[in-house]
């Protein structure tokens, strides 16, 4: 599982074998059934996720009950409440495995020494927060500038693998839509 990981990261920095090597044995095996929660509204997260099988997702619950759907990550995805991971303060979204789902994971406290430690891992930790920033600021500009039918459509464009593998309910809270309206674009 960890080889996985190691390509990964290989794939999104140059590191040296030693200091790939120190990195991935910091990160260690979980595995979690489907509609597990990993972290909760309230909770602080201490883990940095892994995606080597399965899916995970973060989601808000708004004060009507309603599940919002921020950000999924399936296979070689790194996942966590960023702004809870960061500033060690209670996150406001959940954290859940869509599917049975295999995971990496790293500690709070491994991951900002390594990056005391290792420049490449600095590098890596940049590069993850920059794929956070676009990935975000995108889905606010289809939020904001598309109607629902067209972030659907554009969701069957860019990621199909999003309508074969997530729930309409998910499906729906990601794209900010309800389950009968996503019900009629599938039939239409």
């Amino acid at each position: 599982m960890k080889e996985t990981l190691r390509n990964y990261l290989n794939t999104n920095i140059a590191l040296a074998g030693k200091e790939i090597d120190e990195i991935v044995d910091l990160f260690y095996i979980k595995s979690v059934s489907s509609h597990t929660v990993l972290l909760s509204e309230g909770e602080i997260s201490t883990e940095l996720f892994f995606v080597n099988k399965g899916c995970l997702r973060t989601y808000y619950v708004n004060k009507y009950g309603r599940e919002m759907t921020r950000y999924i990550g399936f296979e070689n995805s790194m996942v966590t409440s960023i702004s809870s991971f960061i500033s060690q303060r209670p996150s406001l979204e959940f954290v859940e495995a869509v599917e049975d789902t295999e995971l990496l994971a790293i500690g709070y406290s491994d991951f900002y020494q390594v990056l005391k430690t290792v420049p490449a891992w600095k590098r890596f930790y940049l590069r993850l927060l920059e794929y956070m920033y676009v990935y975000q600021d995108k889905r606010i500009e289809y939020l904001k500038t598309l109607s629902e039918k067209e972030r659907y459509e554009k969701l069957l464009t860019e990621h199909p693998l999003y309508a074969h593998r997530l729930s309409d309910k998910i499906l729906a809270s990601y794209l900010d839509v309800r389950e009968e309206i996503l019900s009629g674009f599938k039939v239409s």
